[in-house]
């Protein structure tokens, strides 16, 4: 993805701990981001900073944009007939918009991950479905897949349980296990950004436990953005939330804040229980 090199923009926000100012790079900036199904307007007017290396939740009711505005990043909706964008998703240091037409989906792709909904391993070997992206970006010496792959199956937490069976199908896994084999998959391309749809919705309590520990412990190292209609979940791991609603950017801002002291009355009503 070609753009002007240009260093990350540097921005002070309030500390999530303290509720001082701490200074933090802004890895993507939306601006003005409209997207339409069609004549169907989903996301309207979204004006928001990601900030780097941190957890960012995108909460609220239905049908209110959460994934779309997901999958806007790493192009998902390009495979969908009768869909557009207007408005900008930049992402630095490149300062690229990354929904311009001039831009490779597959380039976006490269550097911006996504684990889904329910665990998608493919039809591979554990070692496979974690090597499958670093074939695709042309590496094959078997020393550097070997260590990119352990790499990889080491910060998804899953290298112990699975070290001594990497020949077997990632399929024969236990459903947790397979969220965080998708994790490593998504991990060993060395992404920029990973996005999380809904990634422990199919999962028991000691799973969805493990998958939420694991997305902490991913912050200090790539940018994450997930969404979540549980608002404990939002809680628990981000650092920062933004509260959708009916397509557009209600409130945004340090998640204990939000939690604790919403500006919005719809929040409020959200958080609350009065409405979703």
């Amino acid at each position: 993805m070609k753009g002007v090199m240009s260093n990350p923009v540097s921005v002070g926000v309030p500390s999530p701990q303290s509720g001082s100012t701490t200074q933090r790079n802004v890895k993507s900036s939306i601006r003005d981001l409209n997207f339409f199904y069609g004549d169907a307007q989903a996301l309207k007017h979204i004006d928001m900073e990601i900030y780097e290396h941190a957890v960012t939740a995108l909460i609220g009711p239905s049908g209110c944009g959460k994934s779309t505005l997901l999958r806007c990043f790493n192009r998902m909706h390009d495979l969908t007939p009768h869909t557009r964008y207007e408005g900008e998703i930049r992402l630095f240091p490149d300062d690229v918009n990354i929904v311009s037409p001039e831009v490779d989906p597959i380039e976006v792709r490269m550097r911006i991950s996504m684990v889904f909904q329910k665990p998608n391993p493919f039809p591979k070997s554990i070692y496979e479905n974690v090597a499958y992206g670093l074939r695709v970006r042309g590496v094959r010496n078997k020393t550097e897949l070997d260590g990119r792959v352990e790499a990889a199956l080491r910060g998804a937490a899953l290298w112990e349980e699975v070290k001594d069976r990497l020949g077997e199908p990632g399929t024969a896994l236990s459903g947790g296990q397979q969220q965080r084999l998708c994790i490593a998959r998504a991990l060993a391309t060395d992404p920029e950004i990973v996005l999380f749809d809904e990634p422990t919705s199919a999962l028991d309590p000691i799973a969805t436990a493990s998958i939420e520990d694991l997305i902490i412990s991913m912050a200090g190292s790539v940018t994450v953005l997930i969404v979540t209609h549980n608002m404990q979940q939002a809680a628990r791991v981000s650092t920062y939330t933004a509260f959708m609603y009916l397509g557009e950017l209600i409130e945004y801002g340090p998640t204990n804040e939000m939690f604790t002291r919403p500006r919005e009355q719809r929040t409020s009503d959200y958080l609350t229980g009065r409405f979703g």
